[in-house]
């Protein structure tokens, strides 16, 4: 089974997979997948621009977890999809000495629900496991990740509504 753990930068993607394979769970790094289909780097938001569907298409079926912000455009059995309230993010990316361009976009995204419109969108709702990180331990969130990919906790979405941050982002 290839389960998928997607969202935003700073929602705990890394931190998540950085556990799960201490644990011994098989994870791939998807960042380390996408060389041969980056088109450009965007120098202004300091990011690649890959060719996600050529990725998405040439990208072995992989047994375990796959970990990276583009995990919801692979053919996952069953997908993770981590959350962070948008303040929260912000001090995150900051921390990460993102550009005040880079963060604007990303909690923009976030706040405006873009990795799990994308999800829904490709993901039959039995699929889908949303997780808000703001301030849940990470081992809880990992524990969270072995249920739902065990089939112990049922598939949940749509409950977080970060639509109130939208105007301290733009």
């Amino acid at each position: 089974m290839m389960i998928g753990i997607t969202g935003t930068p700073g929602c705990g993607k890394t931190t998540v997979a950085d556990l799960l394979r201490d644990m011994g769970y098989p994870v791939l790094d998807l960042k380390t997948t996408v060389g041969p289909f980056v088109l450009e780097h965007d120098d202004a938001s300091g990011s690649d621009i890959v060719d996600v569907d050529a990725w998405a298409d040439a990208f072995p079926y992989t047994e375990g977890f796959v970990e990276g912000g583009f995990a919801h455009y692979l053919p996952c059995d069953k997908i993770v999809i981590l959350r962070c309230r948008p303040d929260v993010l912000r001090e995150r990316l900051a921390s990460r000495g993102y550009s005040k361009e880079k963060i604007r976009e990303n909690l923009e995204a976030e706040a405006l629900d873009v990795i799990l419109i994308e999800t829904a969108d490709a993901f039959a709702s039995e699929q889908i496991y949303e997780i808000d990180t703001t301030s849940t331990e990470r081992e809880s969130v990992v524990r969270r990740i072995i249920s739902f990919a065990k089939g112990e906790t049922p598939a949940s979405f749509g409950s977080l509504d970060w639509s109130e941050y939208i105007a301290d982002v733009i």
